[in-house]
């Protein structure tokens, strides 16, 4: 079923982007719906990082539309681009923090680009922040290396919540993390989209996130979404990647499907 524009927190039309003589993403389109978790899911090497990144405007495209909440982003002034990035949150990979920085001053960074507002008030919000995604006061004090995965992706996930943001991206969220620390930080998704309702488009392979966490999951193969729903229309997909993906010997999902 076709959602309204209203409903649609992004929208990719016809999009194409490569490099060099490489294509990577094909006449690709999606919607990602308000409130949703979308799980996007393709082979390694497939592009769905770049769809991520051509999103969010790290990657140029050569062809398409790109809008999100309404707005198409070629059409944007540079002012328009600046407040309009404070409406989405991105969490990178590998957690992309600054080494540098104590975890309350990654946290506050893009509060401090953003926002005037003294050290005191700096220092409650990401005391707030850390405190939203399950870590102490004290953790603020530590310094990257010093935290676990888990730790490490909660922190890039109170970053990219600094802002309050209406869209959160995240990529490969759970990668690296052992499975309890992965399942924990799912329940962590899904507690704050219901709390504050946001967005999250999240790039992921791990098999029990699909099932447990995402609304839709969308199918990246040869450039192109080729299904889209439920979990249920994926595991019922006769396309022959989608199929190997899901029911292959790794996938211990088809466990899921059967209970």
């Amino acid at each position: 079923m076709q959602a309204s524009a209203e409903q649609v927190a992004i929208s990719v039309r016809d999009l194409v982007v490569g490099f060099g003589d490489q294509v990577v993403l094909d006449h690709l389109s999606l919607d990602v719906r308000r409130g949703e978790i979308l799980g996007l899911v393709g082979a390694s090497g497939g592009g769905k990082s770049v769809l991520l990144r051509t999103i969010i405007g790290l990657i140029p495209k050569r062809q398409g539309r790109i809008e999100i909440m309404g707005m198409e982003l070629e059409k944007a002034t540079l002012q328009d681009m600046r407040s309009f990035g404070r409406r989405w949150g991105i969490l990178y990979q590998q957690g992309a923090l600054f080494s540098s920085l104590t975890v309350r001053q990654n946290v506050q960074f893009p509060m401090r680009e953003n926002l005037e507002i003294s050290l005191p008030l700096l220092d409650e919000l990401a005391t707030a922040k850390l405190e939203m995604v399950g870590l102490s006061p004290d953790d603020g004090d530590k310094f990257p290396a010093e935290l676990s995965g888990g730790m490490t992706k909660r922190v890039a996930l109170a970053r990219a919540l600094a802002l309050d943001p209406e869209i959160v991206f995240l990529d490969e969220p759970t990668s690296g993390l052992d499975p309890i620390a992965a399942g924990d930080f799912d329940v962590l998704i899904r507690t704050l989209r219901q709390t504050f309702g946001l967005t999250v488009f999240m790039v992921t392979h791990d098999l029990d996130s699909l099932h447990t966490v995402c609304d839709r999951v969308a199918a990246l193969a040869d450039g192109k979404v080729v299904a889209v729903g439920p979990i249920a229309n994926l595991l019922a997909s006769e396309h022959p990647w989608v199929k190997s993906y899901f029911y292959g010997e790794r996938a211990r999902i088809r466990a899921h499907a059967v209970h």
